[in-house]
């Protein structure tokens, strides 16, 4: 008579599972699954960092369905989450202080019925405030909404741009500073969209100037179109049709060619204007070299003595060098770490490339001639913009979730890492040693939100 002990391991093991109790398959390993299951989990904080706690939320679950979330063999949650009569579910990660930054896959898993997705969990690196000692900054607060500014060699003067809330936006200005004090010289408030609903204004958000022609440019993103306006009293001299450029975003003046380009931000196009007649040009199109995917143009950068004009994809991890003269698409980069890059800089001295990247917090150096990314920088949460600064040769990021402004040097060196108040959003230079930083707000009440910041090494 053969026993248990005498089998082989493996059919002892199914014996022995058949003579178990009924009771152990009351549940089935693939029990009934949730057919058409269109749950999703986002991660929600504009600061997530090593030691933290990440907010998540859930949708479109089934009411009543127990939800666990889990790296790798580690569960998140002691307790399951319950999803609620519509269908959603809310809770706290903790971030171990030894997590490593980057886009961290979360299996989400549920029961009752059976689902499962991931959740691409963004832990931010976390940079301490450092180099405060080494940099000039001058502060002054301005109006609500701060989107954007650029500096006029011409009017010796610094435009910025300003809107309010969502559509329909009906509190929008154009400013002219006073680059030394940064007192407010000069402002208007756009004209009303015609046939707009509740008050709509044509909001202004990107802004270029056109020394030139003594223009200033600016994108109405909302109202998917630009505008133009005299820089020396700020009257309109053109406001162009709603729909002229999708979802304007940056908008550059080329004046030694005469042209001026905008970025349609979730097209795959730059559209061009002639900056005297200010009548459309030939549309730049830019091909992606990733597969299926589209090239979403973002901020744009000059090198006006050599006829060059870069931008980058939100949409790929790709940048774009494109001939001025021609229009043509000379060369798209591989950016390799790069997520919803959206800041563009550029170095014409040593013909580098600056980037900055939302999804991945970083700064990348790219040498333009070979393509090759030189250094990769960690610089903080939300890198949303990028200046290069000719005179000491930095580059500085704003970082909008991390509340930063960090200052890097051409061999990826972090320099300086400064308090850019609340939801730091566009820095540009003045080619003099200068860069002038806009932020945001919560709200109207916020004391360290809607501010320029004019910021210089103490060298200079």
């Amino acid at each position: 008579m053969y026993t248990l002990k005498t089998l082989p391991r493996v059919a002892a093991l199914a014996i022995a599972l058949s003579l178990a109790s009924p009771a152990v398959f009351a549940q089935p390993l693939f029990d009934a699954p949730a057919n058409g299951f269109r749950g999703e989990v986002i991660s929600r904080g504009q600061n997530v960092v090593p030691g933290s706690d990440a907010e998540v939320i859930g949708r479109q679950f089934v009411p009543g369905q127990q939800v666990t979330l889990l790296r790798g063999e580690t569960v998140l949650n002691a307790t399951p989450y319950v999803v609620d009569a519509e269908g959603n579910f809310k809770g706290n990660v903790a971030i171990p202080a030894d997590a490593v930054p980057g886009q961290q896959p979360v299996i989400v898993r549920a029961s009752q019925p059976s689902a499962a997705t991931v959740l691409s969990l963004r832990v931010s690196p976390n940079l301490p405030l450092s180099g405060q000692q080494n940099f000039n900054q001058t502060s002054a607060k301005l109006v609500q909404g701060l989107y954007q500014s650029a500096y006029s060699a011409a009017s010796n003067a610094v435009f910025v741009t300003a809107a309010v809330g969502r559509p329909p936006v009906t509190q929008s200005q154009l400013l002219k500073l006073d680059p030394k004090t940064l007192k407010v010289t000069a402002k208007i408030t756009p004209a009303a969209v015609p046939g707009g609903k509740g008050g709509a204004v044509f909001a202004v958000y990107g802004v270029g100037v056109d020394d030139a022609n003594g223009n200033v440019w600016v994108t109405n993103t909302r109202q998917d179109t630009v505008a133009v306006y005299r820089q020396k009293d700020l009257s309109l001299v053109r406001q162009f049709d709603v729909g002229a450029v999708p979802h304007a975003r940056d908008i550059v003046v080329d004046g030694r060619h005469g042209k001026v380009f905008a970025s349609a931000a979730g097209e795959d196009h730059l559209s061009v204007f002639d900056a005297r007649t200010l009548q459309p040009l030939e549309p730049i199109t830019l091909a992606s070299g990733v597969d299926d995917k589209k090239f979403v143009p973002m901020s744009l950068v000059l090198d006006e003595a050599a006829g060059k004009l870069f931008t980058v994809s939100i949409g790929t991890p790709e940048a774009a060098v494109i001939d001025t003269t021609t229009g043509k698409v000379e060369k798209v980069i591989d950016l390799g770490n790069s997520i919803s890059a959206s800041g563009v800089a550029y170095d014409a001295s040593a013909g580098r490339l600056y980037v900055a990247s939302q999804g991945t917090d970083n700064l990348l150096i790219v040498d333009v001639a070979s393509g090759k990314v030189l250094h990769d920088v960690p610089v903080g949460a939300g890198a949303l913009n990028v200046a290069f600064e000719p005179v000491s040769k930095l580059a500085y990021v704003t970082n909008r979730g991390a509340g930063t402004v960090t200052v890097v040097d051409g061999n990826g060196k972090v320099v300086g890492n400064l308090d850019g108040g609340t939801f730091p959003n566009h820095v540009r230079e003045d080619g003099k040693g200068n860069v002038f930083a806009v932020n945001k707000s919560r709200d109207a009440q916020d004391p360290k939100g809607d501010r320029i910041t004019r910021i210089s090494t103490r060298a200079n």
